[in-house]
């Protein structure tokens, strides 16, 4: 049976492996402090063009959303994010366990539209009732969305504006990001992404790494003590050369791109396998992630022989799927996955 569930599957990419079991017996201090978290560091902040940039290797996503986010708002503030938004949506209430409420705005096959959020803080404001609310103090997206889209440069440069006359942070979750980077359809680099937020996260669990998510705070901007919020939110590891020794290898060379466009490759073809059955698409994911509408009859006809997940029901009884592709991805799996279709 092949799967294409989800980006994460595997375990990691054998050059990490390998430097795993290379550099299993030497020591090093911890939290942090050891010499392949320096050495990721300094790669990373080459990589997106910040030379002053504040890095934090964190564990997962859920657990780096959730962190970052309490650290960035007071205890009376809201985060915004699109109603698709991975805080919105599949982290099990982690920022309102935290004390903050996520307000959500209308989602656009998963982004957050600019005139919107600018239309929202006019009318926060405008309302004499507003101290009694829970006050927007950051903005959430995600690059790409849970639907696989992708902003614009010309629509993140708007919500940096927005964020920016209302002294909010910009937060893009880059859970995904090498594959939203790695797309054709991007028409922004590592470094002019830097530029247009305030905190990102170069995901790694879902980009070749066996766990691990890189913080990237670019202009060196992380809130004080930052590094002891961290390891209040039990987010903190130890063995910090776990996570140092897997990103100072994805950013060796061009290895974390290389292997995202692989699997932005992999996505194009398992996307004409559909195309070219007459199969129809909930949207037009640039993206690993793709979203083919099927029947019943033929998500039955698939069981037992491909895995993939059902992502919406919609009114006619036809299903929103998602098929994801990764780094691992091979061209045979999508040879088998269109001989099924």
């Amino acid at each position: 049976m092949i799967s294409f569930t989800c980006d994460y599957s595997e375990g990691a990419h054998p050059l990490i492996l390998k430097r795993l079991q290379e550099t299993n017996l030497q020591q090093e201090p911890g939290y942090g402090d050891d010499r392949f978290t320096r050495s990721a560091t300094a790669k990373i902040r080459e990589a997106t063009g910040c030379p002053k940039a504040g890095v934090m290797l964190l564990c997962g996503g859920t657990q780096t959303n959730a962190t970052v986010i309490d650290a960035l708002l007071p205890h009376y503030g809201a985060v915004i994010a699109a109603q698709t938004g991975h805080i919105a949506v599949h982290e099990s209430g982690a920022i309102e366990f935290s004390g903050h409420k996520v307000v959500t705005l209308p989602s656009h096959r998963g982004k957050m539209a600019p005139e919107e959020l600018k239309a929202y803080l006019e009318k926060f404001y405008a309302a004499p009732s507003w101290p009694h609310m829970a006050l927007p103090r950051m903005v959430y997206i995600s690059f790409p969305t849970e639907y696989g889209t992708l902003y614009a440069g010309e629509e993140l440069k708007a919500l940096k504006s927005i964020c920016e006359r209302y002294g909010m942070p910009l937060f893009i979750d880059g859970a995904r990001l090498g594959y939203g980077l790695a797309s054709p359809a991007a028409d922004v680099t590592l470094p002019e992404l830097a530029r247009l937020c305030d905190v990102f996260y170069i995901g790694g669990t879902k980009v070749g790494a066996l766990c691990g998510e890189a913080v990237v705070f670019p202009r060196g901007n992380a809130p004080e003590h930052f590094f002891t919020i961290v390891k209040q939110h039990g987010a903190l590891m130890a063995k910090g050369r776990l996570t140092g020794i897997q990103f100072d290898t994805l950013f060796t060379g061009d290895l974390y791109m290389e292997i995202s466009r692989h699997a932005i490759e992999m996505a194009l073809r398992l996307k004409k396998a559909f195309a070219d059955k007459g199969y129809p698409f909930y949207t037009d994911s640039p993206t690993n992630q793709q979203f083919p509408i099927l029947t019943e009859t033929q998500m039955k006809a698939l069981e037992g022989k491909v895995l993939f997940e059902v992502w919406e029901s919609l009114p006619d009884g036809r299903a929103v799927t998602r098929f994801a592709t990764s780094w691992a991805t091979t061209p045979e799996q999508i040879r088998e996955l269109e001989s099924l279709l």
